[in-house]
């Protein structure tokens, strides 16, 4: 975080949501020491799935691939009003993003501003194609208080080599009218990070997109790694620069994620996901809610965060995190961003 972004999360603070981020905390290093679950408080950050939908169709994602084993769809207002009610007394930080392309949801500024109104630090991810100048002034208006959007190339040829039926000149434009919007209305939301995720094909344009961010006036370019599926025999997207990739080729050929995987995982004490029909899962790698631990349209989240399958599911987490699944290609341990 900047300053003036750090501030702005900073004035969301109050004493019922720092006492719950310090028990949850507590108990989070409890369970490490005695490699057994302990979970006091509830969770301080969730990300929420607008929609499922994509514009775009990005090699390594379902939703660009449409590979979803799961249903698909946009979240009710309704379901979002629910939700929001049970959650935002203990809520910090909310991410309107899992799988999918937010701005498709025709409601989705709507539900910005309900967070915002409960005074919870909102955030979200796009790939730009629909920040038209009214959008962006809806953006900006909404309260939103950070946005994220994916350039992972200075030029069209790159560029979609990853993103798929994508136009840079597009995405160039909204971030424009996304920054000459919050200059209008004075604002300091929300903080615009242009994110550059650092692949085989893009991986000599990382000074370039540098310099792209300061001509189009963003308040920070990341540099993030990329997961890739089936990195075990290599894959033309996997980088050569060291520094910018999960994954470090063995003597024998094969390839093996950098991270050293410990029998822990923050994400599972403070936070989760939430997908559009209600399915509550442990992180955003699990994209097919294949470990779902309850559904919200049937039970409420403080039940579900508390329930038998959640309990062992940190169970297993703190005893052989390897075993599962989703955990395999986890970054949780290794840095992300740059």
């Amino acid at each position: 975080m900047k300053l003036t972004d750090s501030i702005n999360f900073i004035t969301k603070l109050n004493t019922k949501r720092v006492w719950n981020a310090i028990k949850v905390y507590a108990s989070f290093h409890l369970s490490s020491f005695l490699k057994k679950p302990v979970q006091w408080g509830k969770p301080f950050n969730v990300s929420i799935e607008p929609t499922t939908e994509c514009n775009l169709g990005c090699p390594e994602c379902p939703s660009g691939l449409k590979s979803f084993s799961r249903p698909t769809g946009k979240i009710d207002v309704a379901f979002f009003d629910k939700f929001l009610n049970e959650t935002a007394d203990n809520l910090l930080y909310l991410y309107f993003y899992f799988q999918g392309e937010p701005y498709l949801h025709p409601k989705f500024l709507e539900m910005v501003q309900k967070a915002k109104k409960r005074k919870i630090y909102t955030v979200t991810s796009t790939n730009a194609h629909f920040l038209t100048e009214r959008k962006a002034k809806e953006t900006v208006a909404s309260g939103l208080d950070r946005i994220l959007v994916s350039v992972d190339g200075t030029t069209q040829e790159i560029y979609e080599q990853y993103r798929k039926n994508g136009k840079l000149e597009k995405v160039k434009k909204g971030i424009s009218n996304l920054v000459n919007a919050k200059k209008e209305a004075k604002s300091k939301t929300p903080h615009i990070i242009m994110q550059f995720l650092v692949v085989k094909p893009n991986e000599h344009q990382i000074d370039e997109v540098k310099e792209l961010g300061k001509q189009l006036g963003v308040d920070e370019v990341a540099l993030k790694t990329a997961q890739i599926y089936d990195y075990e025999n290599g894959s033309d997207l996997i980088p050569t620069i060291e520094e910018f990739s999960r994954y470090k080729k063995q003597d024998d050929g094969t390839y093996a994620i950098k991270n050293k995987m410990k029998n822990q995982c923050w994400k599972l004490w403070h936070s989760n996901v939430v997908t559009w029909d209600g399915q509550v899962t442990p992180c955003c790698f699990d994209k097919d809610a294949d470990y779902s631990m309850g559904n919200l349209n049937d039970t409420s989240l403080d039940e579900i965060w508390s329930n038998k399958k959640y309990d062992k599911f940190r169970s297993q987490i703190l005893k052989d995190r390897k075993a599962i699944d989703i955990c395999k290609n986890c970054s949780e341990g290794l840095k992300v961003f740059s």
